[in-house]
């Protein structure tokens, strides 16, 4: 029975920390650690990928994706929440709520993808070393990352033309920032078609891509095992360490929170959840991935002018 008027929102508020006044500064001194090693260890590594001729391979060429997709996430919606930290109720408006959902939910998408074309690249290298640079040329590497972004797209998209239509005047986010789930609870208009289809691009986009690095993990074990030397094993597992590191916090992180029981409001574990997979991924990136990497390491030492890297 109600007017127009009444089922217009403007603005959202705010509350993820809007419970623990007395924890503001410790959160914000997180957030901000988190962002700066985020936002400087990505940047450095899409840096050096692109200035040093020796990281110029399809592995580095997927992690330089990897980290721009990273320094996207990072940057979305952290800076705001750090800035919302201070305030007991901070807003944002109608329009900025929404390009940050999507803006999260085309970036996530689009690691999830490049995760398992990874997983696919050290197959390549490991299962396939004398066809590795056949398998894996700059034009077939290309296209994957341009299919990575079409699919996100387009799940985006779908995403969009999906979006509840009204709120009803509930305007308030039990969140840090815009997530898809919780603005979808305050929805008053039939939103059956948009969780259905959150359920099914879960499954497309993130279990279809994580059952794919299991299985490819699997041959990739196999053939690691009948590798005869030491020092061949060794190093085919600190090639895929890192990476199946990186797996199991992303890949889990979201499983658990898309596919349990949703409950009619967000709760705190969620929002804990949210951020793991949301921010605390990206920072972790560079430092397990690529950091560690000797390749990286000579790189930083040859772009910031030592004469000699010792290996």
């Amino acid at each position: 029975m109600g007017t127009t008027n009444e089922t217009t929102v403007t603005e959202f508020i705010l509350i993820g920390l809007s419970g623990h006044p007395q924890a503001q500064a410790v959160f914000f001194s997180c957030f901000l650690m988190v962002y700066l090693t985020s936002t400087l260890g990505n940047g450095l590594m899409v840096f050096f990928i692109i200035v040093d001729t020796h990281l110029h391979s399809p592995m580095y060429f997927f992690l330089c994706i990897l980290s721009l997709v990273d320094l996207i996430i990072s940057n979305n919606a952290l800076p705001e929440i750090l800035v919302n930290c201070f305030f007991y109720r901070p807003t944002i408006s109608f329009y900025r709520c929404l390009v940050q959902m999507y803006v999260a939910v085309l970036s996530v998408i689009m690691e999830c993808l490049l995760l398992a074309v990874m997983a696919y690249d050290r197959f390549a290298a490991i299962c396939r070393p004398l066809h590795y640079t056949q398998v894996m040329s700059w034009r077939f590497c290309s296209g994957l990352v341009s299919l990575c972004v079409v699919l996100s797209s387009l799940n985006t998209l779908v995403n969009i033309l999906l979006r509840p239509t009204d709120f009803c005047g509930r305007n308030i986010i039990n969140h840090f920032g815009c997530e898809l789930k919780s603005v979808l609870k305050l929805a008053c208009s039939d939103i059956y078609i948009s969780e259905l289809y959150m359920q099914l691009s879960v499954l497309i986009y993130v279990v279809s891509p994580f059952v794919f690095i299991v299985v490819t993990y699997g041959r990739i074990g196999l053939a690691v095992l009948r590798i005869r030397s030491t020092q061949g094993r060794k190093k085919a597992f600190s090639t895929c360490s890192s990476h199946l590191t990186v797996v199991g916090v992303f890949y889990g992180t979201i499983i658990i929170m898309y596919l349990k029981p949703q409950p009619k409001s967000s709760s705190d574990h969620d929002k804990v959840i949210a951020l793991l997979y949301g921010i605390l991924t990206s920072m972790l990136n560079p430092l397990i991935y690529s950091l560690r990497n000797r390749d990286v390491k000579g790189a930083f030492w040859r772009v910031f002018g030592r004469e000699k890297y010792k290996n």
